[in-house]
């Protein structure tokens, strides 16, 4: 019975990750990863950026789950599958920590203060750890984690901290949103549960906050697999408004399986404004949702179409001082692709600071060579200056399969739940 199990695990279909896209806070830098390549572009020198790792080895073995750049753009961070949390300095672009987890990481977050990196790993367990002075001379510090709170065997899918820091937000793949209180002695647990944000009916995928000079403290939006968008205030969890983007999107197919869905996979809140870019697992471009903060209401203000290419947004970027949204499509372990792995970024200018009024203007989807950094820039963040279609339609249905058995809770039988709890092979910190 067990060889029998052991084959089926063995010829299952090989796991895929999508293709992730982080921009600094001043557009100065543009990462992208896919798989297990890093790939870095610094946009001021214009030239693609050589990351310098103590251990002489690639930046990640195993693909790459979640990139980040900290609100001040000094830190950088990487975390996967490989079970150990980067933590790079933006200047150098030197590893100066590195963090051992217990298990997959799936999230990752900064403080906005640059004091803590908090991740998420494949158990529900939220660990953080402090971070180290930017001393460029100092040996890679090996730094351990202590867990934050937990989630309880539920997938966590995405993490962010509040504008001011005081609470660390996490969503997970039962629908819930939990907002905790960050605690002053963080590494002793964080013990005290501001409030849940309950109200999606499938797996959260996505999380960030709208800001406004007059709404510092901003409001929470949230994507899921219920394709839908919703507004929040954290502090008592109450439900503002919800957007059923899928819907107001139109045209969007279903296969069946995802019981009429179209699954939100990435949201961004582009420049400090209250427009929300939002990718859907079956768009070929992006929803723009307006967020009416007085009102605390949410609307579609457009869709963004990108006409001529099959391109299915993956993982959302923008920064804080550029009206220019950054897109990027793509997966890793692509049958018949060998490394490395393809992905193809797109930009959409013309963006700009809004009110609660709809878009006024027009936004715009750059030409290869508009694209800040041109085809240097497309080089390296795609690995190829051109890569056929064929390739980013495989990779759209790819990443759509993944994110159902990932998010989707599988149910074994009682002999194959018994053969996976023997061959285990999870990997423990020793203390």
């Amino acid at each position: 019975m067990d060889n029998q199990i052991e084959e089926r695990e063995n010829n299952r279909d090989i796991e895929v990750t999508p293709a992730l896209i982080a921009v600094h806070p001043d557009q100065s830098f543009v990462s992208v990863a896919v798989g297990s390549d890093l790939r870095v572009y610094d946009l001021l020198g214009d030239c693609a950026v050589s990351l310098l790792d103590a251990s002489g080895s690639p930046s990640h073995k195993d693909s790459i789950r979640a990139i980040r750049y900290g609100a001040n753009g000094k830190l950088f961070v990487s975390a996967g599958d490989d079970k150990v949390v980067k933590i790079w300095s933006a200047d150098t672009w030197r590893c100066i920590s590195s963090v051992c987890s217990e298990k997959r990481v799936s999230a990752v977050a900064i403080r906005n203060d640059g004091r803590h990196v908090c991740f998420a790993d494949k158990f529900g367990v939220v660990w953080v750890a402090d971070l180290p002075e930017l001393d460029e001379s100092e040996a890679v510090v090996d730094k351990k984690a202590a867990p934050l709170l937990a989630h309880y065997c539920s997938i966590i899918t995405s993490l962010e901290f509040s504008p001011d820091g005081q609470f660390v937000i996490s969503a997970d793949r039962d629908f819930k949103i939990r907002v905790t209180v960050f605690p002053k002695k963080p590494l002793e647990g964080a013990h005290e549960i501001q409030s849940f944000c309950l109200g999606h009916t499938e797996f959260v995928s996505c999380l960030d906050f709208v800001c406004t000079v007059n709404y510092p403290q901003g409001f929470l939006v949230s994507g899921s697999g219920d394709s839908t968008v919703r507004l929040w205030d954290i502090t008592s969890g109450s439900l503002l408004d919800t957007c059923e983007v899928g819907a107001k999107a139109g045209h969007l197919e279903s296969d069946g399986s995802d019981e009429g869905y179209s699954t939100v996979t990435d949201l961004c809140v582009i420049l400090d404004s209250t427009l929300v870019a939002v990718a859907i697992q079956s768009l070929q471009g992006i929803v723009v949702v307006s967020c009416n903060l007085p009102a605390q209401s949410l609307s579609v203000a457009k869709v963004v179409s990108i006409a001529g290419e099959n391109f299915i947004p993956t993982s959302l970027g923008s920064s804080s001082s550029s009206g220019s949204l950054w897109m990027v499509t793509g997966a890793s372990n692509l049958p018949g692709f060998d490394y490395p792995s393809p992905s193809r970024v797109k930009v959409i200018s013309g963006f700009k600071k809004s009110s609660p009024e709809p878009v006024e203007h027009e936004p715009n989807v750059m030409e290869d060579d508009d694209i800040p950094g041109g085809m240097k820039l497309l080089e390296k963040l795609q690995g190829s200056a051109s890569i056929e279609e064929k390739v980013f339609l495989a990779a759209a249905e790819a990443v759509k399969t993944a994110m159902r058995n990932l998010l989707i809770k599988k149910q074994y039988p009682v002999e194959k739940r018994e053969f996976r709890k023997r061959t285990r092979n999870d990997k423990k910190i020793k203390q």
